[in-house]
């Protein structure tokens, strides 16, 4: 509804001229249409207009005939009317942000829809419901009620076990379940207090007042243990804990034999130089590396995938697991891989000193990185060396060593690679990522920012030609005059309005960031140079990269703004991507000389692939903060330096330097004096003292306190813990 605020003079509402009479009946129309299902009368339609005088009651009350007759409102109980019109029904997703209101989210709607948690008909987090727009709020925002529920997103949760004397309570980990679940005593199968547990809801809440009710169907152990924590994240994210024994069972039957008429078939590289690049503690190694210095003077190089797809067949159970998981998943003590061990340790894996068949892309590359030839297709290798990061790392400084000119060679041209990328406009994203040293136990014993050097780099670059010229091959390519079906690694430019909020954020560091399309992608590298070895590097990375639009799998050949390629596909990784083992079948096919594939059924596995992805990446997260939290929890009166990356109503956000963990300092444990909140400015201030903490300070903070349920970090700074 439009409403206008006009001024008032001595506290009287403003009067309507007769020329307005249009203007009001379109804003008596817009009360009663988005108050659905409600009834008005005169009197309560001049307040919602802000004009309740007798002469624009008077008109409202001509208006409301003039409406009656047209058949767009009908007269309710005592003088009171209602709108005729048919309510819209709207299909989205509930995003549960906290225990007072949700959003719909549906496609197609540039707004989500705002439900309080009371209209939300029993809906939880992720559920697909039918909604209904009731009003517009003050903001203008629409609010609705939800009046069915479509699908349920899930039946099973996890959580802790709170124990009563004649029953018990579920409290969910998951941060989008605001309400605890009610549990007989006679469906705990044996779980205790503390528990960490799965259960399946056997009565859903039916209304604001009801709690669910469940079942306990798995047990995971004592809250807090390593392995009840880290099963409790695989439930949370439904990631599988075990291959079913049938899948078990297909992948043990593979014959490991490579025949003579399978080798015929394939490109021979068992006598060029190759070999394998990995983290020292890696298993399933995808890709290689192969060297030739060419009589002609340039440099075949060749990158070879695991070929996947030999072992993998459609129709299979192997096949069915590998795309129902989608992804493999790094959690920070164990992998949940894609494929079984017997394929991804095994038989896929391009172990040093063993004949492997291999999906390949080998070029003829100059000295400066331009490639010269080409070619894709399926061979067999024969690796000569396995490197750890670490010892082609060693080997590229001393040049000294095993395939030290081999190595020197690859690197020197891979900066080449590096180097016309940003020419053309790749963005420099690296982000500190971190890792633990953990017990036997689990338990973490420290933090360590990875580092990348030119070995990671170099792999990389070699990645990412493969990937480039895949996809270019095929999206340069026709059967007839159809444009072939493939599937693309798609990630958009930049939304101006997140690029907006960035470079505010950025300027409180004292950095400057363009946001013209044009200046972004220069003005984003500068941004990264400049911060490189700061403090703030890790949150302004973050930052950035979560202000990109989230690259996605799409049948669409499009640009890739971060990488600056035309077209890109995902070809390396098929062991732990299954868009890879999708990649190596279609390209396989066109180069028999198939017809383009159905482009509908394709797209729906992309749509699938990047929602596994994500879920792959959020419980990833999810895992490090839980580390984060339980090793923090273990140093509550170490003194750290942090830097505030976050101000709210509630409390400052703050990023410990030395372990990149974030933590809150809520502004109600400041007992020194009472902050406020200024939101325009991105800092609080204290009333009395005239204190100011803003985004960007360094700061000195301590433990306060730690909860492995939320994964949340309370802080204190060590000057208010002197003041007390």
């Amino acid at each position: 509804m439009k409403s206008k605020n006009k001024k008032t003079t001595g506290g009287k509402s403003p009067k309507r001229k007769i020329k307005d009479l249009s203007e009001l009946k379109n804003e008596v129309l817009q009360v009663l249409e988005f108050n659905l299902h409600k009834s008005y009368t005169v009197r309560n339609i001049a307040k919602a207009l802000q004009s309740n005088t007798a002469e624009t009651k008077k008109y409202i009350d001509r208006i409301l005939n003039e409406l009656l007759n047209e058949g767009k409102i009908e007269k309710a109980s005592r003088g009171s009317y209602i709108s005729t019109k048919q309510p819209e029904f709207i299909i989205g997703k509930v995003d549960h942000v906290n225990p007072r209101l949700a959003y719909i989210i549906s496609e197609g709607r540039e707004e989500d829809i705002i439900v309080k948690s009371d209209n939300l008909k029993g809906a939880f987090h992720g559920d697909t419901v039918k909604v209904v727009v009731t009003k517009k709020n003050r903001e203008g925002r629409e609010e609705g009620k939800v009046l069915e529920i479509i699908e349920r997103n899930k039946t099973q949760f996890v959580g802790r076990i709170d124990m009563s004397v004649r029953y018990a309570f579920l409290i969910p980990d998951s941060r989008s379940i605001h309400t605890d679940f009610y549990i007989y005593n006679d469906k705990l199968n044996g779980a205790k207090h503390q528990d960490k547990v799965i259960v399946e809801i056997t009565r859903w809440p039916d209304g604001p007042d009801r709690k669910p009710e469940a079942k306990v169907v798995r047990v995971l152990g004592k809250a807090g243990e390593n392995e009840a924590e880290i099963h409790s994240i695989m439930a949370e994210f439904d990631l599988p804990m075990e291959f079913p024994e049938a899948v078990l069972k297909e992948s043990e039957n593979i014959s490991d034999k490579i025949t003579d008429k399978e080798i015929s078939q394939r490109k021979d590289m068992r006598g060029t130089t190759t070999f394998t690049i990995d983290p020292a503690d890696a298993k399933d190694f995808d890709d290689a590396i192969s060297f030739n210095k060419l009589e002609n003077g340039f440099f075949e190089i060749g990158i070879h995938i695991a070929d996947v797809t030999h072992y993998v067949k459609p129709g299979t159970l192997l096949e069915e697991e590998a795309y129902t998981r989608a992804t493999s998943t790094y959690l920070v003590d164990r992998t949940v891989p894609m494929l079984p061990e017997r394929l991804s340790n095994g038989l896929c894996s391009l172990r040093p000193n063993e004949d492997k068949l291999t999906f390949s892309a080998i070029f003829q590359l100059d000295e400066h990185g331009t490639v010269h030839n080409e070619w894709f297709g399926r061979t067999i290798i024969h690796s000569d060396r396995r490197f750890t990061y670490e010892e082609a790392q060693a080997i590229i400084e001393a040049q000294i060593g095993d395939y030290s000119q081999e190595l020197h060679q690859l690197n020197v041209i891979a900066k080449k690679l590096k180097q016309k990328r940003f020419e053309h406009g790749a963005i420099a994203f690296e982000s500190v990522e971190v890792k633990f040293k953990l017990d036997e136990n689990g338990k973490p014993l420290g933090i360590i920012p990875k580092v990348r050097q030119d070995a990671h780099k170099l792999v990389e670059e070699y990645m990412l030609l493969a990937n480039r010229k895949v996809a270019e091959f095929i999206a340069t390519k026709k059967k007839g005059e159809q444009k072939l079906t493939f599937v693309y690694r798609q990630h958009d430019y930049p939304d101006p309005e997140k690029l907006n909020t960035f470079s505010v954020f950025a300027k409180r560091f004292g950095h400057d960031l363009k946001v013209e399309e044009k200046a972004i992608s220069k003005s984003l590298n500068n941004l990264m140079s400049d911060i490189e070895g700061k403090p703030e590097q890790n949150v302004l990375e973050s930052l950035a990269i979560r202000s990109m639009a989230k690259a996605k799998y799409t049948t669409k050949s499009s640009f890739h703004f971060g990488l600056a390629f035309q077209y890109y596909t995902h070809f390396t990784s098929p062991i732990r991507r299954y868009p890879d083992v999708m990649v190596h079948r279609l390209l396989q096919h066109y180069l028999d000389g198939g017809k383009s594939v159905n482009k509908e059924e394709y797209e729906s596995k992309c749509l699938h692939s990047s929602d596994m992805e994500k879920k792959a990446s959020d419980a990833e997260r999810a895992s490090i903060k839980y580390k984060q939290v339980e090793y923090m929890a273990s140093v509550e009166d170490k003194p750290f330096e942090g830097l505030v990356t976050g101000v709210t109503e509630w409390g400052i956000f703050v990023e410990i330097i030395e372990t990149k963990c974030e933590g809150m300092v809520r502004l109600a444990d400041m007992q020194d004096d009472y902050y406020e909140f200024d939101e325009k400015n991105y800092r609080v201030f204290g009333r009395n003292n005239k204190r100011m903490i803003t985004l960007g300070d360094k700061v000195t903070v301590e433990v306060k306190a730690t909860d492995i349920d939320k994964r949340t970090i309370d802080l204190m700074f060590v000057d208010e813990k002197k003041s007390k």
